[in-house]
């Protein structure tokens, strides 16, 4: 259903305003650079500080222009569930393929109740569910027992697993059966994601080198792990340079520099620092991406 190499899309911006013109041909680029999927207004797309009328209409506009060419799936998490279920339903009534649903943050709900959001958001629609687990942020970690009884429902297909924890996937093929989609939310680690059993990466990286995430998913996903880690090679100094700051900025600035769309981002994150411009343009040129 969903596998391989699926960005995290940015939300380009224009003196304040989303960008529709550059989104929209940013889709048309990765679909000829082979990404295998699109995520638009996760936490890269800056859905913390879209309007809900224009976390929407960026929702809308991707669909339209993926045209069916490759899945669309669509950040609608919120730590309000009726907020999730808004953007959910949204998501099913505009046509995209799935919806990615963050574990809610800041308030911190028990394993009931994020039985219980899942469950609600999981009802309101027949679209398929991706659950994002980043305790990182949300400060609330979905055990792999949680995603096991969450899995039982049949619209619930998968969870992007943003701990970096590698041993994570493997209890989570337990609890949860080899056919859940995992698919790792974690650059840096998604070569060894993938050998564990995931079957993707929901990238940041990928907005900027989407021909290379997209070939190491596919060696990846027909067991050439040699090849992959080839390519990892070249793009581990980039992953780490983009995260050096929130990662958002890190490849807005990296897409800057190849004339793909500017680096504005809203406040409150603002421009790198000139130290990480220089790690990202040499993680670019190791990459083969910049002269």
């Amino acid at each position: 259903m969903f596998k391989g190499s699926m960005p995290a899309l940015v939300t380009p911006f224009k003196n304040g305003a989303v960008d529709f013109d550059t989104l929209k041909r940013l889709v048309d680029w990765h679909v000829d650079q082979g990404s295998h999927g699109l995520v638009p207004v996760g936490t890269t797309g800056e859905s913390p500080t879209l309007t809900h009328a224009e976390h929407e209409a960026v929702i809308e506009a991707v669909v339209e222009a993926a045209a069916g060419r490759i899945p669309v799936i669509a950040g609608a998490g919120s730590n309000n569930t009726d907020e999730a279920v808004r953007f959910t339903q949204f998501a099913h009534r505009v046509g995209a393929d799935g919806a990615l649903v963050v574990t809610p943050y800041y308030n911190r709900p028990t394993q009931a109740g994020l039985i219980a959001h899942f469950t609600a958001v999981h009802d309101c629609a027949d679209i398929p569910i991706i659950i994002y687990n980043i305790p990182g942020r949300s400060a609330v970690d979905m055990s792999p027992e949680t995603l096991g009884e969450l899995a039982k429902l049949p619209r619930i297909v998968g969870v992007k697993d943003a701990t970096a924890d590698l041993a994570r996937v493997c209890r989570q093929r337990i609890t949860c059966g080899p056919d859940f989609l995992q698919i790792s939310g974690e650059d840096a680690t998604a070569h060894g994601f993938n050998a564990q059993g995931g079957v993707g990466c929901i990238s940041v990286t990928a907005n900027v080198a989407p021909k290379l995430c997209s070939e190491l998913q596919e060696a990846c996903l027909s067991g050439d792990y040699g090849t992959a880690l080839t390519i990892q090679d070249r793009l581990m100094p980039l992953h780490q340079a983009i995260f050096t700051e929130p990662g958002l900025c890190g490849v807005k600035y990296a897409m800057s520099r190849l004339d793909l769309c500017s680096d504005e981002v809203r406040l409150p994150l603002v421009a790198l620092t000139p130290d990480t411009m220089a790690k990202v343009d040499n993680g670019l040129r190791h990459a083969g991406l910049l002269n």
